[in-house]
This record gives C-alpha cells, structure tokens and sequence, in this order.
C-alpha cells in the first residue's frame, strides 16, 4: 500500500514562509507525478501545484503563481512545496497526491490515486 506522509504545516503570519514535505514509506516515489492540493472550509479541493515523475515539468495554480515552488529529491523521496509570501486565503489542509499520469492531467485531483491525510495550513495575524 503506497503511503504518503504531509509534514511542515503550522500557523504563519501574512507574508511569512513555510516548507511542506510529502514522503513516502516501503516505496520510490521516482515514477510518481506528484500534486499538492488544498480544502478549506466550505470549499471543495482545488489544484495547487504539481510536478512530473522526472520533475522536469511543473504546474501551478495562477493564484500561487511566483509564491509557491514545487520540486523533488527523488535520492530523499521526498517532494517539496515551498510557499512564499503567503495569504490568509492560503489557509487549507494541503494534500499530495501520486499517481503514474500523464502530465497534462496532473492538475486534476480525480487523477490521483493515492493521497496523503493532510497537513494544516494557517495564515494568520
């Protein structure tokens, strides 16, 4: 059974930073694509950030554009979603995602396979 671990949540203030991690456990995440989605309350899951097996190809939600960065260590199977300059509507339970897809669907959560529990996000003064 392929598990997915989210880590590196927590409460930010507006414009602060902060690092997501999406591990795995007893398999190589090398021939994933990985996407990272978000809910917050009241709202249905949407699309963040995703990126190809060989991480040669990257995709973003327009409203993380230039403040979020997808990538991956494949040596440390591990994926990453540094967030910049965050804002109160960031805050979410951020998911990944992995699944064998082809690229161009990657922004899709209905793609995926296998998920992760979540980690909390909250951007806050």
């Amino acid at each position: 059974q392929l598990q997915l671990v989210e880590s590196g949540g927590g409460l930010v203030q507006p414009g602060g930073s902060l690092r997501l991690s999406c591990a795995a456990s007893q398999f190589t995440l090398e021939h994933y694509a990985i996407g990272w989605f978000r809910q917050a309350p009241g709202k249905e899951r949407e699309g963040v950030s995703c990126i190809s097996s060989s991480g040669g190809n990257t995709n973003y939600a327009d409203s993380v554009k230039g403040r979020f960065t997808i990538s991956r260590d494949n040596a440390e199977n591990t994926v990453y979603l540094q967030m910049n300059s965050l804002k109160p509507e960031d805050t979410a339970v951020y998911y990944c995602a992995a699944d064998a897809l082809v690229f161009r669907v990657c922004h899709l959560s209905a793609a995926y396979e296998y998920w992760g529990q979540g980690t909390q996000v909250t951007v806050s003064s």
